[in-house]
């Protein structure tokens, strides 16, 4: 043993590769996990120990998440195993203790090896193994094929998921406004540095072009590439059919291919097992430096244009490393996009055309963007890099999310005993620094800030925006309108950004437009007011009282946003007008009030949105000052009982049962449910429904306070007319002031404070009308006229 190192110094002591090229003789038609079993097989060749005896004593063998595994609801065409890890193993004749599927992020690779080379110096593990892959060419070639493979597999046993690791990084508000994949997310970064370092589009291009044309001499040169081709940077730079505009400013061949059939694995052990295990020293590798850092959440970082906190972990890997910037030989920067090579070159002062290059692989767009696992094949790259250049060190830079999760490894041949970092520490620095402010609901004239225009296969536009309202300073994520040309011109200047637009938040979302007068023609402020007819809601007038009916009965009067934008627009022109005093809302049939949201629709992909005013127009509407009756019949459950929560009455017939059903398919009631339950019952009851799904019937919903009236079965529309015309009889202005001041003090936790704070329902019910006809009818014994003024 090696005296002055301790036994549990971590080293990197074998890597594999390999490849599936759907256009070579020798293509197979392999799986992921046949692909990753193939690269752990040369990890332990290259090893140069007895390979099952470096099998047998592996205690730990974690993977990287495969693409089709990185999301919920992700399609797996030609099916996957239930334990991505084991399934490796098998393949290896390894049969670890313990089995690790890491989560979602392209810094997997590296996380992994700073995390295990942690735990092997600790001396919780030994001998550990990481491996990753992906089949997406593969799986995309043959999924429509008449007779396909199936990659199913079904190994069970111990695994310990750590699940997708998406929290901040994935919402249904930037799914909705256009953030539905990586080049947009990335070109928002992209455009923002051309805009700080004052590039017009042309140049920026060629910027991109000159960047990455290296990097295709490195990948033309690697036997794994999927795209070994030189291009220039000219050729980078310039459209045509199949350098096709992606997301501006990308084209084609500067992002990422996804489109590879590649594994690659890592062996580490401790120093004492490679000794016992006969790994001879020239195969052993050192980690001389290591950091993990997460950035701000996209909307809320400071700077769109820069990556404060990869830079910030690149520095604390070197100094970790005891190493300048200048001993560094050799870069793999990951490089998905452009501007995530481009944030690290501006952070550490580094030339764009540094003579050491900035890969060793030949970067994501032409060696090809191996999903989650594409730094796998870097580390593997710069522990072959070591080994030829004895003592010069390699820095490996593995990017996760939209510029959000960075881990950095340094390497070298020269012995060197573990040290620790201080990731957790700095985490907590940028934690600490400047957020911006943001909204999702934004109306006004704004300055922009970013963007992006997505190019369709069929020629279409569609322009994604993050702007700043001039009013509040607050950020926004907004589209453009189809159809807008002006917009799209304006976008295509090369001095757009820092320019004015106008922004309107409507149901479908924030949308911007050059200017009001523009947004007025394209999505005019609609007047309150009823329509003829609607499509899933019927109205009814009657007198001063509206009922309003969710009439989807087939669906159990379950929402989804076309009936939400109905039910929106329906209260929005209730409360406006002046002739009518209080609305009912019920559900078609006898046994469904509302069953909440519509699963199936929501199945089908489609955007989904609801309104500013919330869930059916009312869970997030404020200024609710006339009264609305929710008439349950039957079951209202989740979202349902969201409405009930909402109005400010509720009758419901006997048969009713109403729950928060969200837990028992995986969701949450986020449209006020879990607000306002328990400030409607005992705080235990309702986190109980919350957290169970646990139905009340009607008898106990009226014990508890949850509904006023109970109506035989059949009948709960009826009790709410009779309810309803007992709040008629008395004045409507009194009605309307008596619930806004009630709105006025329900912030106010001291009873006395709320009396004595004062309130614009005082001044407003002693100048009314209403008020002086109530008294005189009184004193005159005659049934009041009231006016609702």
């Amino acid at each position: 043993m090696n005296a002055a190192l301790p036994p549990t110094t971590p080293v990197l002591v074998g890597v594999g590769q390999a490849a599936d090229h759907l256009d070579s003789p020798a293509y197979e038609g392999l799986s992921a996990a046949d692909l990753a079993g193939r690269a752990a097989a040369a990890a332990l060749a290259d090893a140069g120990a007895d390979a099952a005896a470096l099998a047998a004593a592996i205690d730990t063998l974690a993977t990287v998440r495969q693409f089709e595994d990185s999301i919920a609801g992700a399609p797996a065409p030609l099916g996957k195993s239930d334990n991505f890890p084991r399934s490796v193993a098998a393949r290896i004749g390894a049969d670890p203790r313990h089995a690790i599927l890491e989560v979602s992020g392209g810094q997997g690779p590296q996380h992994l090896v700073n995390e295990m080379a942690a735990a092997i110096a600790s001396g919780e593990r030994e001998v550990v193994l990481l491996a990753g892959a992906e089949a997406i060419s593969t799986v995309r070639n043959l999924a429509a094929a008449d007779e396909k493979p199936d990659f199913t597999e079904n190994i069970g046993g111990q695994l310990e998921n750590r699940g997708y690791g998406l929290r901040g990084l994935v919402s249904m508000h930037g799914f909705n406004h256009g953030l539905n994949d990586a080049p947009v997310q990335y070109a928002l970064f992209e455009n923002a540095r051309r805009a700080r370092i004052g590039r017009s589009r042309t140049d920026y291009l060629h910027d991109m072009g000159a960047l990455f044309a290296p990097f295709t001499e490195v990948a033309a040169k690697n036997p794994f590439s999927a795209a070994p081709t030189v291009r220039s940077a000219a050729e980078l730079a310039t459209p045509d059919e199949r350098n096709r505009p992606i997301s501006d400013p990308y084209l084609r061949y500067v992002v990422a291919r996804d489109q590879v059939n590649q594994g690659a694995a890592v062996l580490l052990t401790s120093v004492a097992s490679a000794e016992r295990l006969g790994i001879p020293p020239e195969k052993w590798v050192f980690l001389h430096g290591h950091a993990d850092l997460r950035e701000q959440d996209l909307l809320e970082r400071h700077d769109l244009s820069s990556g404060p906190a990869s830079v910030l972990a690149v520095e604390h890997a070197l100094e970790v490393a005891g190493a300048e910037l200048a001993e560094i030989a050799a870069f793999d920067l990951y490089s998905c996009f452009p501007v995530a090579v481009f944030t690290l070159v501006d952070g550490l002062g580094l030339a764009p055309d540094d003579a050491r290059g900035f890969t060793l692989t030949g970067g994501l767009p032409f060696f090809g963007g191996a999903g989650n696992n594409y730094s796998m094949h870097a580390i593997a790259e710069a522990v072959d890099f070591s080994r030829r250049n004895p003592g010069r060190r390699s820095l490996v830079g593995a990017n996760g999310g939209t510029l959000s999760k960075y881990s950095v490894g340094v390497y070298s041949s020269e012995a060197r005993a573990w040290t620790p970092d201080q990731s957790t520490d700095l985490q907590a620095q940028v934690a600490s620094w400047p957020t911006v402010a943001t909204t999702q609901t934004p109306d006004g004239w704004a300055t922009l800030e970013t963007y992006s225009v997505k190019h369709g296969r069929d020629g279409s536009r569609t322009a994604v925006v993050v702007g700043r309202l001039e009013n509040t300073g607050e950020r926004f994520l907004a589209l453009g309108v189809p159809g807008d040309e002006a917009l799209l011109d304006l976008l295509a200047e090369d001095d757009a950004i820092g320019g004015r637009i106008f922004v309107r938040t409507v149901d479908e979302g924030s949308r911007v437009s050059v200017s009001r007068a523009r947004m007025d023609a394209l999505l005019p402020v609609r007047a309150p007011g009823f329509r003829e007819a609607y499509e899933h809601v019927l109205v009814r007038r009657d007198g001063h009282l509206l009922e309003v009916t969710i009439n989807r009965p087939d669906a159990r009067n379950s929402l989804h946003p076309p009936a939400h934008t109905e039910l929106s627009e329906i209260f929005d022109a209730y409360l406006a007008d002046p002739e009518l005093w209080v609305a009912i809302i019920t559900g078609a049939g006898a046994t469904s009030f509302c069953a909440g949201n519509d699963l199936l629709y929501t199945a089908t992909g489609k955007p989904m949105y609801i309104p500013p005013t919330g869930f059916a127009g009312l869970t997030s509407r404020a200024g609710m000052t006339k009264p609305v009756i929710a008439a349950v019949n039957g079951f209202a459950m989740g979202g349902g009982l969201e409405i009930a929560l909402a109005c400010h009455l509720v009758v419901a017939d006997e048969t009713a049962q109403l729950a928060l059903s969200e837990v028992k398919v995986g969701l949450f009631a986020g449209a006020g449910g879990v607000v306002r339950l328990p400030r409607q019952l005992p705080e235990k009851v309702a986190t109980e429904m919350i957290l169970t799904g646990r139905r009340l019937g009607a008898e106990e919903a009226y014990r508890r306070g949850l509904v006023n009236r109970i109506a035989p079965a059949g009948q709960a529309l009826e009790t709410a007319r009779e309810l309803a015309a007992e709040i008629l009889e008395g004045s409507p202005t009194s009605v309307r002031l008596s619930l806004q001041a009630m709105q006025d003090a329900a912030g106010i936790a001291d009873t006395v404070a709320a009396v004595r704070t004062p309130t614009q329902a005082v001044d407003e019910l002693i100048t009314s009308e209403d008020m002086q006809e109530g008294m005189t009818a009184f004193v005159t014994k005659r049934p009041p006229q009231w006016r609702n003024r």
